[in-house]
Order: structure tokens, then C-alpha cells, then sequence
């Protein structure tokens, strides 16, 4: 059974901040040393009123899913589920209209897969903390997520014992990892390497790469996407050649592999 890092108060002595700066995880906000990973409590407040409750959107494909955790969330006092999605795109609408302070999502997300949701709703709300909830555990989804602004990332295996106290920690400001999914992370430390970009995909060759994965044509993630027919392929082409692959069969395996669709 995975076992949850330990979290160690620890305090950031510059004035509070987003993360790096850029809105976006780096190794300065998880310490370490040679005994073992330690997590940061950032002096950042979540910004909640006192009295006001705990806001969370709840976002994954699974109906049954969504009110499992709705269930278990609003178990604690003072926590709310003020909104929930079924998909990435709309979890980023309803991410702006709820203002949440907390957002769980699910990794394999359709349309828009639970990365770039994070990304964009870091984007747009600088104060909400994003939890990613996944099946996978590769270390390409690890470093995109840590990239993206994500501080906790939970296995749905281990959500039973670790869902409320990743909360708990993202409610505190403080990042959350546990089991295999922070080995990645203690990896390139060890090493000195920060995390890395999904194989060197943009964003925009991600969401293509997921949309193609997904089944659906050009034409339909270009609607998806906003985007002209030729941009998409232009981002299929550019991203099969990085990936060293010549064709879609060889691209959902790589979604898969990635997390950013179910098998």
C-alpha cells in the first residue's frame, strides 16, 4: 500500500508568491535531503473568509466517480462541492464561473485531458489548487502535471486513505505526493534534472495528440480545438515526428501509455 510523504511545516521566507513565479511547480516547493523527500507549507493563505466554506469542483468521466468523491468530500465539515464536469472543456468553464478553491481532476479527461485543464485553470485562477487524480503513474505525467501548477497527484488506487488528506494539505498550501508517484520527482532531484515537459509535446500538440487518441478526425478536433483543419495537422505531424511514430495506431498506444486516454 502506498504511504502518503510526510508533511514537514516548513517556512518559505519571501513574501507569499505564486509558486516559481510563473504559476507553476518547480523542485523549491518540495524540500528534500538525503533521508527522504519532505514537503513545503507555503506562507501563502487560501484567501477563504473565515466561516466560509472549503470550495471544490470535482471533474472526471465517471458519473458513479463524481459522486463517489462528492460524498466523501462533503463528509467534512466545511468543505462544498460547488461545481463538477464530465469533461476537460467543461471543467474549465465551470472552473471560472465557481471560482473554486480546490479542483480535483481526473487525468484522462476527454476533450481536454486533466493537464492542460489544470494548466488553464491555473492560468485563470492563480489562488486554486489542482489536484490530479489518475490511473497512471508515468513519469512523463508526473513532470507535466508538476509543470502545469499541479502540487498534489493521486493515484485512484490510493484514494480511499489519501483523498481528504491531500485536501487537507492543498488547503494548507502545501504539495501532496505519495507511493509511486513521487518517485519521479525524488528521481530528478537525485539527479539535479527539474521536471521535464511531456517528451517535449507543446500543450497544443498534447490536446491533439488526446483528441486523435480519442477517435476523433481533424476536422473534429479542429472544431474542438478552435483551431483550422491544417493547424491540427500541422500539430499531428509535428508531434508524431517528436515522437519518433508514423502512425495513429502507434499514437493511441502513447496516449495510453501517458495517461492521456483509457485503455
Amino acid at each position: 500500500m502506498a504511504t502518503a510523504l510526510q508533511v514537514t511545516a516548513l517556512t518559505v521566507p519571501s513574501p507569499a508568491r505564486p509558486l516559481n513565479g510563473r504559476g507553476s511547480a518547480d523542485l523549491d516547493d518540495f524540500q528534500f535531503d538525503r533521508s527522504g523527500p519532505r514537503l513545503v507549507e507555503l506562507e501563502r493563505p487560501l484567501g477563504r473568509t473565515p466561516g466560509r466554506p472549503l470550495r471544490i469542483l470535482v471533474a472526471d468521466h465517471h458519473e458513479v466517480v463524481r459522486v463517489g468523491l462528492k460524498s466523501i468530500l462533503e463528509g467534512r465539515e466545511g468543505w462544498q462541492v460547488v461545481a463538477e464536469a464530465g469533461n476537460g472543456k467543461d471543467a474549465i468553464v465551470q472552473a471560472s464561473r465557481a471560482n473554486p478553491d480546490v479542483v480535483i481532476v481526473d487525468s484522462a479527461l476527454p476533450l481536454v485531458n486533466g493537464v492542460e485543464v489544470a494548466r488553464q485553470i491555473r492560468a485563470r485562477l492563480p489562488d486554486a489548487e489542482v489536484l490530479i487524480f489518475t490511473a497512471y503513474h508515468s513519469e512523463a505525467l508526473v513532470n507535466a502535471a508538476l509543470l502545469a501548477g499541479v502540487r498534489a497527484i493521486l493515484p485512484k488506487s490510493d484514494a480511499k486513505g489519501n483523498l481528504i488528506a491531500a485536501v487537507e494539505s492543498l488547503a494548507a498550501r502545501s504539495p501532496f505526493l505519495v507511493g509511486k508517484v513521487s518517485e519521479p520527482l525524488l528521481q530528478a532531484f537525485l539527479s539535479s534534472q527539474s521536471p521535464r515537459a511531456t517528451i517535449g509535446l507543446t500543450p497544443r500538440e498534447v490536446a491533439v495528440v488526446q483528441l486523435i487518441a480519442e477517435g476523433h478526425s481533424n476536422k473534429e478536433a479542429s472544431s474542438i480545438l478552435n483551431l483550422s483543419v491544417k493547424t491540427v495537422e500541422t500539430h499531428r505531424g509535428a508531434a508524431m515526428r517528436k515522437l519518433g511514430i508514423d502512425s495513429t495506431a502507434a499514437l493511441v498506444r502513447y496516449a495510453v501509455r501517458n495517461g492521456l486516454v483509457e485503455a
